[in-house]
């Protein structure tokens, strides 16, 4: 069977298609978080190629936006290194997750579903397959929401980075965005004890919000880890 044939056949599959048609649903609200993250980046004085490249090697938006005004400001390497590294941390739990489903797949295909694994893929994999453990159809719904997901995202954020000089600031894109976070940020919040974790990281993010280098975020992180942790372990001492 030819390539092209292979793909006509997996854009025909129910499962491609269900993956395809629940990644369709939060699109608009990537899609403006994408334009937001490209605008972003031309904005914070990186040259063209370093955008574009930084959209695809990276493909993280938060960990992108969050690591932008500390690169326009020279703030020290570490400090860059650290923050990313603590915004995207939620993606170590992620992949324990994702371990179950995928870990008896070969290593290249294990990165591959890596990269292209975002929190929306996560979100709706989850909701689909509660049962940690590989089932029939799972990968072609993975690929369906990539199929989506990733095109969308890339799209968008090469918008932002080729017209950052005429999309204007009161279009009010970036809330936009921050809407679409919220609502995925609600979807995950299935317990207690994720309630108070988000309600911790909220309040300590605004009561540092002063603090240099975007600081404030490395110690909401810390915070709700800390009350995650307590909250869990005396869960299990009950």
């Amino acid at each position: 069977m030819s390539f092209t044939s292979r793909l006509r056949a997996l854009a025909a599959d129910p499962d491609f298609r269900t993956g395809a048609r629940d990644m369709a649903s939060p699109s608009l609200g990537l899609a403006a978080w994408g334009l937001v993250t490209g605008v972003t980046m031309i904005k914070s004085g990186l040259a063209l190629p370093l955008a574009m490249g930084m959209s695809l090697l990276v493909f993280a938006g938060s960990a992108q936006l969050t690591a932008l005004p500390l690169i326009a400001s020279g703030a020290p390497l570490w400090v860059l290194l650290a923050t990313a590294f603590c915004v995207n941390l939620r993606f170590v739990i992620f992949s324990a997750q994702w371990r179950h489903y995928i870990g008896h797949l070969p290593r290249l295909h294990r990165l591959l579903h890596g990269y292209f694994a975002a929190d929306l893929n996560f979100v709706y994999f989850v909701k689909r397959y509660p049962e940690p453990r590989p089932g029939p159809g799972q990968r072609r719904y993975f690929w369906g929401g990539v199929a989506v997901n990733w095109p969308t995202w890339q799209l968008a954020s090469f918008t932002g980075i080729l017209l950052a000089d005429r999309i204007p600031a009161h279009w009010g894109i970036g809330f936009a965005g921050v809407l679409a976070l919220l609502g995925l940020s609600y979807s995950l919040l299935t317990e207690r004890v994720l309630w108070w974790v988000a309600v911790t990281a909220g309040a300590v993010s605004i009561a540092t919000y002063s603090l240099p280098l975007k600081l404030n975020i490395l110690c909401a992180i810390v915070a709700a880890g800390a009350v995650g942790w307590w909250l869990d372990a005396r869960k299990g001492r009950a």
